[in-house]
């Protein structure tokens, strides 16, 4: 009776939680800021839309280069660009406070990349604990090869769909073995997609991909169940080859984060690799964390890390449902 109490203790808790995970991960914005050779400046702001509407966050410069219309507004998929061409200024553009608004009410972090005539780059990633940076040369000249690092981990943190996947893949292969083959073949295919869709060699519809997304995680959790019903199923036959091909539709989930902010003009290459190596650090972190509580609870109370995976199990597929719903029909 008790562990009947405890299950559906859990899944209404579960249930009341579902309309606070977002069904996306929480893209970054992006600022960029040129000079150019007869002295103007290009100012492009990329900012993600949740559904229909962009984020209700602005950009402000000390200077007030931004407090007018944009020159130019272009609407995409999922995100809104505006650009602002500022003539030759009487302001120097080091020196000057840049302020983003509404970073702590949207969670959102901003991508800054500031290109000086002669060439010389910085890069911030402007946060909502710290909203306001002051643009210099000297300053944090390595962020370029951080940021998108940082990035590529802020964006498997903060994404549930692919967490949830890979916490129902460590639940479903009790093989270390193969579970390690199954994950580098996610990996490998997550890689090669993300690489064609930021180089836009490969293009789909996010809604569509995101939409299937939601269903590997559905299907993850049905295989789940019936693991536990000693009913067998696919999953557990060709573990690392069905890995390998949802692999290849989150990569365009991933591709997300870059989409909205872009790649850099120089070093694509690196950018590239370091927003992918964020999402494998990530990502490792996850699936070691998850090992070590399961092995920890499995040596001390084995009963409770079985009601628990089980718990976890429809967890995970009242979430890929509610997704699958929301990114389909809403």
């Amino acid at each position: 009776m008790m562990q009947v109490c405890l299950r559906l203790a859990v899944a209404v808790w579960l249930v009341c939680q579902i309309p606070l995970l977002p069904a996306h991960e929480i893209r970054p914005a992006g600022l960029f800021i040129q000079e150019q050779s007869d002295g103007a400046v290009m100012v492009t702001w990329k900012l993600p839309a949740r559904g229909e509407y962009p984020l209700s966050i602005s950009p402000h410069l000390s200077s007030g280069w931004l407090d007018r219309e944009p020159d130019r507004r272009i609407n995409t998929v999922d995100a809104l660009v505006l650009e602002w061409r500022i003539a030759p200024p009487r302001d120097e553009l080091e020196g000057q406070r840049l302020t983003v608004s509404g970073l702590r009410e949207t969670v959102t972090d901003v991508f800054t990349e500031v290109v000086w005539r002669d060439g010389h780059k910085v890069t911030y990633l402007i946060k909502p604990q710290r909203p306001t940076v002051e643009i210099g040369r000297g300053a944090r000249t390595g962020q370029q090869v951080s940021g998108y690092f940082l990035l590529g981990l802020q964006h498997i943190a903060s994404g549930y769909d692919h967490l949830a996947y890979l916490l129902g893949l460590v639940l479903l292969i009790g093989n270390l073995s193969t579970l390690v083959k199954t994950i580098t073949a996610f990996t490998v295919a997550h890689s090669i997609t993300l690489a064609c869709a930021a180089l836009e060699l490969v293009t789909l519809r996010p809604a569509a991909v995101e939409a299937v997304i939601a269903l590997s995680i559905a299907y993850v959790a049905a295989e789940l169940v019936r693991k536990y019903r000693d009913q067998g199923g696919s999953l557990l036959l060709f573990p690392w080859q069905a890995a390998f091909a949802f692999g290849l539709l989150h990569g365009f989930g991933f591709a997300g984060a870059l989409s909205a902010i872009g790649l850099p003009g120089t070093n694509v290459a690196g950018a590239l690799l370091l927003f992918n190596l964020g999402i494998e650090a990530g990502q490792l972190l996850f699936i070691l964390s998850l090992l070590g509580l399961l092995l920890l609870l499995e040596r001390l109370v084995p009963a409770l890390q079985r009601q628990l995976c089980r718990v976890a199990t429809y967890a995970i597929g009242a979430l890929a449902s509610f997704w699958v719903i929301e990114r389909v029909f809403v």
